[in-house]
C-alpha cells in the first residue's frame, strides 16, 4: 500500500513538473510569437493525467492548472488578468472579484474529470481523441462562459461574442493540438503501464 501511494505521489509530481515546464516555455515562446493565435497547452498534461491516473488525480492536476493560472495572472498582468486572479483589480475599481477563482479553478478541475470517463468507455485511440476533444472543449466553453457570465459587463462580452470565440482561432488550434498529442501519447502510456 505504501509503495503504491509513494508511486502515485511521484507520478503526480512528474505531471506537475511537466505542467510548470509547459507553462514557462509557452510564456517564453508566446512572448516572441508572431501569430495572433496563442493556444493554451497546459490542459494537455491534465487530460493525459486524467486518462492514465483516474478522475480524482486528474481533478487534482486540473486544480494545479487553475492555481498556475491564478499565479500567472497575478504576476504577469495583462488586460484580462482580473478574470483569473482575485488579486487583480477589475477595470474602474480598486478591487478584484472572487468570481475569478471560479473562472480559474472550476473548468480546470473538470478537465481532469471528464476525459477519464470518456476514455474508460472507449479504450481506443479514438477514445483518447474524443477525450482530448471533450477536455479541451470543457476548458474553452466553461472559461469563456464564466467570463461572460461574471465579467461580461467589464469585458463587453455578449452571448454572440462567446459563440464566436468558442468556434474560432485559439479554440480550433487547441483542439487539434490536444487530439493529435493525446491520441498519440495515451495508447503508449497505457501499454507501458
Amino acid at each position: 500500500m505504501k509503495k503504491s501511494k509513494a508511486s502515485d505521489i511521484a507520478i503526480l509530481a512528474i505531471f506537475i513538473a511537466i505542467m510548470v515546464v509547459v507553462q514557462v516555455l509557452s510564456q517564453i515562446v508566446y512572448s516572441m510569437w508572431p501569430l495572433p493565435i496563442v493556444p493554451t497547452l497546459l490542459h494537455i498534461p491534465v487530460i493525459i493525467g486524467s486518462i492514465v491516473l483516474g478522475a480524482r488525480k486528474g481533478a487534482f492536476l486540473g486544480l494545479v492548472m487553475g492555481i498556475i493560472s491564478i499565479i500567472n495572472s497575478t504576476i504577469l498582468t495583462t488586460p484580462l488578468s482580473y478574470v483569473f486572479s482575485p488579486l487583480q483589480p477589475i477595470p474602474g475599481t480598486n478591487h478584484g472579484s472572487l468570481w475569478a477563482l471560479v473562472v480559474a479553478l472550476v473548468p480546470r478541475v473538470l478537465i481532469g474529470v471528464f476525459p477519464y470517463f470518456i476514455y474508460k468507455a472507449m479504450k481506443t485511440r479514438t477514445g483518447a481523441a474524443i477525450a482530448a476533444f471533450v477536455g479541451t472543449a470543457t476548458n474553452t466553453v466553461l472559461v469563456l462562459s464564466f467570463i461572460t457570465l461574471f465579467f461580461g459587463q467589464y469585458t463587453g462580452m455578449t452571448f454572440t461574442n462567446l459563440i464566436q470565440l468558442i468556434v474560432t482561432g485559439n479554440s480550433i488550434a487547441e483542439v487539434i493540438i490536444a487530439v493529435i498529442l493525446i491520441s498519440a501519447i495515451v495508447p503508449s502510456l497505457e501499454k507501458s503501464r
